[in-house]
């Protein structure tokens, strides 16, 4: 029965066909165990982040990377930090098989950088993987996938369980031969639209493949829980990742790792809370890129834990120039609006917010001064910016702009940071609605040298 809306609410049915979907409860058995530690749990360290971009971004995109690209984005990839990186999907393509072998042959992978290599479940793929990493110096994982859940068996692969399950016990045992006792190599298991599979299918599978790898703490096997589409709620996902936390066999010798997508836009929430709800690793491309909605951001990620005191293992510094690199890999603009890399995001137009702005400029400064230490080292408390923007790289430049919306406060602090003019209230407040006409007028943003020319252009009319 559907509830009856309060009075205040007086929305009206629409016309959307929201009759032919059915919620995610419907779909699959999701775990509902009597106890959920992730909802008290706190992130107090990294989880290891896995970039994706070479090859689940790659196939993502209309104009797929050429080698020069693809170098490009794993020497950024590297400077930046990260130290798995999923490099191709050797047999996808020439040029993915191509790369690979690049970095066999080459020094272009530093040795503490371990490299991940995809494949289908096929014989003959996984054989030309194997292919792709022979005589490789670097430590590798080879990444096995085979689609699990019931529609994806059913109407794609047209294989019932036991036959999936054979499957993968096959492919498994054909990767396992051909690395032999390499201890270099190491293996993970994706069962795509985990969070659409049945969960005692997906524990099948997982003591399948870690009994097969010999799943150790020395040599532990990753198994990857993806979001592959999004269809549920975050908490949903974190119930999944909490029940296979406790289930998984052979725990010790796993690490449980995530890959969620971005279809309802809250893959970043999925990632952040799997982690509190136990996962490890977590898989995704820089800014998000990926099929339809994408993957989840890890520059997103890494900077959510950066703004809670967590150290995030990465350097995002450098932030507009690792954008430049992504940007131009890609072939697709990041908008103004990204998180912590957008254009705009450090920027306020607004005078109320421009005033805070700029009375918390003054008083972190003040704060530094009494504690002794460099801005740059003082605790971060200044309203409406999560993070100092010079964290990132950023200039304090764009963080306040002038247009129709902005008050006395953004168009002082302007004019205090271009000249070192100090105006008191009365002569801010007759500048401002100076500045405030001229941009009614105009119907665009004022520039810092706009708003100075203003200020000389009144003081030379005022002293004539």
């Amino acid at each position: 029965m559907t509830a009856t809306a309060p009075r205040w609410n007086r929305q009206r049915p629409s016309s959307m066909p929201s009759h032919r979907y059915r919620d995610v409860f419907s779909r699959v058995a999701v775990p509902d165990d009597d106890r959920r530690d992730w909802p008290s749990a706190r992130v107090e360290r990294a989880p290891l982040w896995v970039p994706v971009d070479l090859r689940d971004g790659n196939q993502a995109l209309a104009e797929p990377m050429d080698p020069a690209r693809k170098l490009r984005f794993f020497r950024e990839l590297v400077r930046m930090g990260y130290r798995e990186i999923e490099v191709g999907y050797p047999s996808a393509s020439q040029t993915d098989f191509d790369f690979v072998r690049l970095l066999a042959e080459t020094d272009e992978a530093p040795d503490d950088v371990t490299l991940v290599v995809f494949t289908p479940a096929r014989p003959e793929l996984v054989d030309r993987t194997m292919d792709s990493i022979r005589g490789i110096r670097n430590d590798v994982v080879v990444h096995l996938y085979v689609a699990t859940a019931p529609v994806w068996r059913e109407r794609v692969l047209r294989r019932g369980r036991d036959e999936l399950r054979v499957l993968v016990a096959a492919e498994s045992a054909r990767v396992r031969r051909a690395a032999g006792d390499d201890p270099r190599v190491r293996f993970e298991f994706s069962p795509e639209v985990f969070n659409l599979t049945e969960p005692d299918f997906v524990l099948e599978l997982a003591d399948t493949v870690t009994d097969v790898w010999d799943a150790s703490p020395e040599r532990p096997v990753i198994v990857n829980l993806p979001a592959t589409v999004e269809v549920a709620t975050p908490n949903v996902y974190a119930d999944q990742i909490e029940h296979m936390h406790r289930n998984l066999p052979r725990r010790d010798g796993v690490v449980l790792s995530v890959h969620p997508h971005n279809d309802r836009g809250t893959g970043v929430a999925c990632a952040e809370l799997a982690v509190l709800a136990g996962a490890q690793r977590v898989e995704g491309c820089l800014f998000g890129n990926g099929e339809r909605t994408g993957n989840v951001d890890l520059v997103t990620l890494g900077l959510n834990l950066h703004a809670q005191g967590v150290d995030p293992m990465i350097d995002f510094s450098r932030l507009d120039e690792v954008r430049a690199t992504v940007e131009h890999c890609n072939r697709l603009p990041v908008p103004v609006r990204h998180p912590y890399a957008g254009d705009l995001v450090h920027t306020a137009f607004s005078g109320t917010h421009q005033d805070a702005i700029r009375k918390g400029f003054a008083h972190h400064a003040a704060r530094a001064a009494e504690l002794g230490v460099h801005p740059a080292d003082a605790p971060w408390e200044v309203p409406y910016l999560p993070i100092d923007p010079a964290d990132v790289g950023r200039s304090y430049e764009a963080v306040v702009r002038v247009n129709s919306q902005s008050g006395k406060g953004g168009v002082g602090y302007v004019l205090e940071r271009e000249t070192g003019v100090v105006l008191d209230a009365d002569e801010e407040r007759a500048f401002a609605a100076l500045v405030q006409a001229r941009a009614e007028e105009t119907g665009a943003e004022l520039g810092s040298a706009d708003i100075v020319a203003l200020y000389r252009a009144a003081r030379v009319g005022a002293a004539s």
